[in-house]
């Protein structure tokens, strides 16, 4: 499908690859055994059959371009920004190791992106349990014309708001690189072993977590130009800064950050997947238009297969919508730089 003319092409930022290369070379790695019983007990047994078989299904549009494609235009989407499948970010791998894994995924999104480098874009990943590798890990993607890089909520031993990963903001700024914040894993670990809540409490929860940790350790007052885009909407975080406004105003030491941690809504950037008309006119309301882009995460369950459609049920006015679609994707320079072949 290619955007008529006059139109902008509509994009999705939010959807996932898996790198077959990247579980080639953690096979049999010492660690990988431990990782699986920390997911499983996460995930508890139900979920962690269930997602197998689900993925399973799946593997097609996960690998595969053609089947993709059929999806995308089903969707009226005209451009993916792909990202690896956070079951990639393997971050109890050893430093070798873990830079073997960042370039495999890399190399590996890249060459899906060549292969349809008018409907893709794509997102590398950094090795976050080891802050100083995240510069080079960053530098390898964008040396292969991604535009950025998929992070997870937090790694062991490391938080967001860490010294260690100031290099890595400040060169995500410098660059212009887009970090997309991903959640993968709760760090509540049994109490969300059931009914999916790993999931779907867990990844907003994750998300909320995260952003807290940029936002009140002063990381956007010293990155003003960071490009962070979080997924889910931000999770529980956007509409209810309320509390943590409070915080930062009677507590000495949530001061960490020069102004009220709601006014930094305006300084990040949120996919639309919250899932209903409601949920979103209210991340608008909170965060801005000019602050949303379209997110499916496809091909997952927990995605949808009608982003466009759910943004237009949302009754958001035409410029909104516009800036949902399309304008905030290419101010982030998202877009693939043949588009001119998408009119």
């Amino acid at each position: 499908m290619n955007a008529p003319a006059g139109r902008a092409p509509v994009v999705d930022v939010h959807a996932h690859v898996i790198v077959p290369e990247v579980e080639a070379v953690v096979a049999g790695q010492p660690g990988l055994d431990e990782h699986r019983a920390l997911d499983l007990r996460r995930n508890g047994p139900e979920s962690t059959a269930i997602s197998g078989r689900m993925v399973g299904a799946r593997i097609a549009q996960l690998t595969m371009v053609e089947p993709r494609l059929a999806d995308m235009d089903a969707a009226g989407v005209d451009v993916q920004v792909l990202s690896p499948s956070p079951s990639h970010y393997h971050y109890w791998a050893d430093r070798d190791l873990a830079m073997t894994v960042v370039r495999a995924a890399n190399r590996g999104v890249a060459a899906v992106v060549a292969e349809e480098p008018v409907r893709f874009t794509g997102m590398g990943l950094v090795p976050l349990q080891h802050p100083d590798l995240c510069v080079a890990a960053l530098d390898d993607a964008l040396d292969l014309g991604l535009r950025g890089v998929e992070i997870s909520s937090f790694a062991p031993g490391v938080e967001l708001s860490d010294a260690a990963l100031e290099p890595f903001w400040a060169h995500a700024a410098a660059t212009g690189a887009v970090v997309f914040l991903h959640p993968f894993g709760c760090s509540l670990d049994e109490r969300l072993d059931r009914f999916y809540l790993s999931n779907t409490v867990g990844q907003p929860v994750e998300n909320a977590v995260a952003l807290s940790h940029l936002i009140f350790s002063g990381v956007l007052d010293r990155h003003p130009r960071l490009r962070l885009v979080a997924a889910h909407g931000g999770g529980y975080l956007p509409t209810f800064l309320g509390r943590s406004d409070h915080a930062w105003r009677v507590r000495p030491e949530a001061r960490g950050c020069a102004e009220p941690p709601s006014t930094y809504l305006r300084r990040l950037w949120f996919d639309s997947l919250v899932h209903t008309p409601d949920a979103l006119r209210a991340l608008v309301s909170a965060v801005g238009a000019d602050r949303v882009l379209l997110g499916s995460d496809h091909p997952f369950d927990m995605g949808v297969t009608d982003p466009v459609a759910r943004l237009a049920a949302a009754g958001l006015d035409d410029a909104d919508q516009h800036a949902i679609r399309s304008g905030n994707a290419e101010l982030l320079g998202l877009l693939p730089v043949l588009t001119e072949e998408l009119a």
